[in-house]
């Protein structure tokens, strides 16, 4: 379920045309982008300063213009103006004395600036009304915004974005990276990567099929089936480690899904009827034609029911193949997928929670139904601390598996109950951080005085970012890097390990149905639902997305594994056709993810999206 931000780094790589101080070949090398009449650029501005004093040769120190025209109207000709006085040698003279007089940057002022600083006057002049550097002030713009730049100042230390802090010690921390830095650097460096959750799952699945092959294979089995459990008094609760992931782990992992589900619905693609629509209802064609495909071959077999596993979409690798792809797919065809891929796992959810529930108690199912109550009323009560959601969804969960219903749907009507919030008054909460951060700069009294008004300080700005997110989005953000690379390995390595035989296990009825409703049923139902909705003019296809690009990607809609691997789980308990539906998702997942690359390779051109410079959102 991972979706993860791309690496930000700098798209325009540091040469001869940048202004620059420092050796070129200094170990650290810090780009600024900076905008002449942004306040925050002036006041990073000395920390600068420091920096290159403490690193001297080992820093060179590049500076960027990023004039945000729309609210600073100086700050284009400012930037020009250095550049013109760096014809004639003093940028850096220019650059500091525009900072120095940040409310002064109209052009007599500037005239005045290169008098002083005993510029040729006339060139000066002329070179600023035949606008002779608006080109090149205009490359470094188009360079931030490719670099992911949209407000000032922003910083990339050896090319990579830094998102820290800004004072001195911060930035020599990121800059010099002691252990726990680095450590810490080389996991976001990964975690940046769209494709990194695919890869671990990968990486998981492949350790799994190698052990459960290997002369060790016992051991594979014999671990997972290891006995647990809890004992308390006359309460006694045991299960495998294998069910103890299944039915608890991944109550987190579907904990998750709900709470992608609910801002889908809430904010997302799916927040309105008609944009919810197409979706949805080309999800329903992915999910019926694969189960119809499936029973074709199944059907009064001993493996009927495990029809629902062909209906399920892993998006961690779905996307992460689509973001191998990069600039050649439009970014609309990945909204459309993902909010496609939502629907999938909300008709994963309903499938689980109604068909694959053997036996119920109503006792057990009544509780879950007090305790949900319980949470709803929490959310209309708005209570926005976690702590009672957590303590009734731990009771919530606790129900459900002794109510038969399966225990991980717990997780998922857990964060509907979950609450949002309205959208913040961002003024309000701008100017309430500023008023707290100008008590850093009044005179400071005892130090007992002073670290106390810096607790409270700090204490307010942490109100204020809890303000900026909801309960909900800040629970899905905490969790996600944890479900991602954590508990879906996890998973994964406990589920995937199976037995490769090329008996008649490996071809039969269940294996092939499996394979059969992944790679054509899911293509097929989603193009075809597609054609369906937009030829009887329920929807129109998404703009920037053709239909050959739409039928490429289908393909990989038939990448099942995650969400696939776990209703094999809950389908079958004969080991034999559990291990031939395992063949049969992880044959029929790679034959899908190949194929669906190529044929996006094939079919999407070189795509380079556009970006209108008025349009760049701006806060500096």
């Amino acid at each position: 379920m991972a979706t993860v931000s791309k690496a930000l780094r700098l798209n325009l790589p540091v040469s001869e045309r940048d202004n620059s101080i420092g050796p070129a070949d200094a170990a650290v090398t810090l780009v600024e982008y900076g905008d002449f009449e942004c306040i925050h650029c002036r006041k990073v501005n000395p920390v600068i300063r420091s920096l290159r004093r403490r690193l001297g040769n080992r820093l060179q120190y590049v500076f960027r213009h990023f004039p945000l025209r729309s609210t600073h109207p100086n700050a284009q000709l400012a930037a020009e103006a250095t550049e013109a006085a760096g014809a004639q040698g003093k940028f850096w003279e220019m650059y500091a004395t525009l900072f120095d007089h940040q409310g002064e940057l109209d052009r007599s002022h500037l005239v005045q600036f290169a008098q002083e600083l005993d510029l040729d006057i006339g060139q000066f002049q002329r070179h600023l009304d035949e606008g002779k550097y608006a080109e090149k002030v205009n490359e470094d713009f188009i360079s931030g915004v490719e670099s992911g730049v949209n407000g000032t100042p922003t910083f990339f230390i050896n090319g990579v974005r830094y998102d820290g802090a800004w004072d001195l010690e911060s930035l020599l921390e990121a800059i010099e990276r002691p252990l726990g830095i680095k450590v810490r650097s080389i996991f976001q460096e990964f975690a940046r990567i769209e494709a990194s959750g695919g890869i671990l799952l990968l990486i998981s699945a492949v350790l799994a099929i190698l052990w459960a092959n290997s002369p060790w294979w016992e051991s594979y089995f014999q671990f997972w089936n290891t006995d647990l459990g809890i004992t308390l008094g006359s309460f006694d609760y045991h299960h495998h480690l294998l069910e103890w992931i299944n039915d608890g782990l991944m109550v987190v992992f579907f904990f998750v899904v709900g709470l992608e589900i609910k801002r889908e619905v809430t904010t997302g693609e799916l927040s309105s009827p008609r944009r919810a629509l197409f979706p949805i209802f080309v999800a329903l064609g992915g999910m019926l034609l694969p189960a119809g495909f499936y029973l074709v071959l199944n059907a009064g077999g001993p493996g009927e029911s495990g029809w629902g596993i062909p209906m399920a979409t892993d998006i961690a690798f779905m996307l992460g193949i689509l973001a191998l792809l990069g600039s050649r797919i439009p970014f609309t065809l990945k909204v459309f997928f993902t909010a496609l891929a939502i629907a999938d796992d909300l008709g994963a959810v309903l499938v689980i929670a109604i068909f694959y529930t053997e036996q119920i108690t109503w006792v057990y199912l009544g509780l879950a139904a007090i305790i949900l109550i319980a949470l709803f009323v929490l959310n209309w009560a708005r209570v926005y601390s976690p702590f009672p959601y957590i303590i009734l969804g731990f009771g919530l969960w606790i129900a459900f598996l002794g109510s038969g219903v399966h225990a991980t749907i717990a997780g998922v009507l857990l964060a509907l109950t979950i609450p949002t919030r309205s959208p913040p008054d961002t003024r309000a909460l701008l100017a309430q951080c500023t008023a707290v951060l100008n008590e850093f700069e009044k005179p400071q009294g005892a130090n007992s005085a002073a670290e106390k008004r810096h607790q409270v300080a700090a204490q307010t700005l942490e109100n204020v970012a809890d303000r900026m997110q909801s309960p909900a989005q800040k629970l899905e953000h905490d969790l996600l890097p944890w479900t991602t690379y954590l508990i879906l390995p996890i998973f994964a390595f406990a589920n995937a390990g199976v037995v490769i035989t090329f008996d008649a296990s490996f071809i039969g009825p269940v294996s092939f149905g499996i394979f059969l409703g992944l790679v054509f049923g899911k293509s097929i139902g989603i193009t075809l639902f597609s054609w369906l909705a937009v030829n009887t003019g329920i929807a129109e296809l998404p703009a920037n997305i053709t239909w050959r690009q739409l039928f490429s990607a289908s393909w990989l809609t038939g990448i099942g594994f995650t969400m696939a691997l776990f209703i094999a789980s809950s389908a079958f308990k004969d080991p034999f056709l559990l291990n031939e539906a395992k063949l049969g998702i992880l044959g029929a997942s790679v034959t899908a993810g190949v194929i669906g690359y190529l044929l996006l390779l094939i079919t999407s051109p070189t795509h380079a999206e556009t970006t209108h410079l008025e349009t760049v959102p701006v806060a500096d």
